[in-house]
Order: C-alpha cells, then sequence, then structure tokens
C-alpha cells in the first residue's frame, strides 16, 4: 500500500495536468464554451489515467537475477558451461611437383621461297605507263625484226595460225609482250588490217592471252601447242 498510493497520485496529477492544458487550447484556440472545454480537459484526463495505468508496470526481472534466486531456493548453483574447443583441422597433404617438362625440339627453318626468274634486259616492258601514247591512227608500235633474232612463237595465242603469224612478222609484230601491251584503239587498228583475219585479235582475246604468255605462263591452247597436236 505504501507503493501504490504515490503512484495513484503522481497519474492523477499528470492527467489533471494533460487535462487542463487540453481544456484550455479548446476554449482558447477553438472557441468551445466552457461547459465543452471543461468536458474536453475531463475526456482528455481520463485517457491519460488509462494510459499511464496500463504503461506503469515495473520492469522485467533480469535472467540472471531469476537464475540466482532459484539458486539459493533450491541451494544449487549453476555451472558455467565450458566452451567446446574445436575439431583440429589435419594438415592438406603435400602436393606433389610436377615433373619438369621436356624442352620443345626446336622448330625446323621454313624453306627459303625461291626467287621469281629474272626478266630478261631485252623484254620490253608491258606497263601501260611505260608505253609511248597512242598514236593519232591508232597504229601499236612496231619493230623492225624479232630482238636478238629470236621471235616467239605467236602460234601459242589461240587464233593464230602459221599464216597469220607470218602475216603479224610483216606488220612488225614477233613477240608477246608486244601484243600484251596493245590498248583498245591499237586493237581496234590491227582487228581492221588483218587481210583476210579482221575482227579476230578482239575475237579470240589475244592481248589477255599475250599478257599469259609474256609473264612466262602457259594457257590450255599453248600446252597443246608445246605438244604438238595442234600444228
Amino acid at each position: 500500500m505504501k507503493d501504490t498510493a504515490p503512484i495513484g497520485l503522481g497519474i492523477l496529477a499528470v492527467a489533471a495536468l494533460f487535462g487542463i492544458v487540453g481544456g484550455g487550447v479548446a476554449f482558447v484556440m477553438y472557441e468551445f464554451s466552457l461547459i465543452g472545454a471543461v468536458f474536453i480537459a475531463a475526456l482528455i484526463a481520463a485517457l491519460v489515467i488509462v494510459l499511464l495505468l496500463l504503461g506503469w508496470r515495473k520492469p522485467a526481472p533480469n535472467l540472471q537475477e531469476t537464475q540466482a534466486a532459484r539458486s539459493a531456493e533450491t541451494g544449487t548453483q549453476t555451472k558455467e558451461v565450458a566452451p567446446v574447443k574445436p575439431a583440429p583441422v589435419a594438415a592438406p597433404a603435400p602436393v606433389a611437383a610436377p615433373a619438369a617438362a621436356k624442352p620443345a625440339a626446336p622448330a625446323k627453318p621454313a624453306p627459303a621461297k625461291k626467287k621469281p626468274a629474272a626478266v630478261p634486259a631485252a623484254a620490253a616492258p608491258t606497263a601501260t605507263a611505260d608505253l609511248p601514247p597512242v598514236s593519232a591512227d591508232g597504229k601499236p608500235p612496231t619493230l623492225d625484226a624479232a630482238r636478238n633474232g629470236q621471235p616467239d612463237d605467236l602460234k601459242q595465242i589461240k587464233g593464230v595460225g602459221p599464216k597469220l603469224e607470218k602475216l603479224l612478222h610483216s606488220m612488225g609484230f614477233y613477240h608477246f609482250d608486244q601484243v600484251a601491251a596493245w590498248r583498245e584503239k591499237e586493237v581496234k587498228w590491227v582487228d581492221e588490217n588483218l587481210e583476210g583475219f579482221k575482227g579476230r585479235v578482239t575475237r579470240d582475246d589475244w592481248v589477255a592471252q599475250a599478257r599469259i604468255l609474256a609473264d612466262g605462263g602457259t594457257t590450255e591452247f599453248s600446252k597443246k601447242v608445246g605438244k604438238g597436236g595442234v600444228y
């Protein structure tokens, strides 16, 4: 009973204070009537009393105090639990060092590429940039005779037979590089001046064949001529 009286008076004092403040605010700021303000003050005070009564509890006893009290009653003391030591971890087995790798055999040097055969100095260039400009009538450059007295076998060009080869020699054409260097206007001139064989240069595409042969290559037709199965 000694502890209850001060608690009850304290709750009433706090509730009265909140009620007075709430009633005053309602009367002054919200212009409640005196009776309404008193009602508001009483209502606030009642709510404060209820809330304080519900929340006014003694703190829960500590767990250690509870255990000590129980130990005192039973005459036994709680034993401290010894910490469990972790099991020793086995050391990992040593890993065997890898065997030394055998040195790789030295790579064999790649065989040296064969150098392309040198072009004879006497051969005339076939690049268009190295040729003289096309003449006004379109006639290509000619020779008075074959270089070193050895003409190329123009019969290796498809469309050029023995008779046509003689005609070309008479016109000043003895070598593959001469035919390979003909330009469009020059091809037209030769086509128009081949007596009995007009248009043969364009029809059999002599220039393309002559370029291959002038570079030292062969065509299917030139292989047949070389075997002696054509003429």
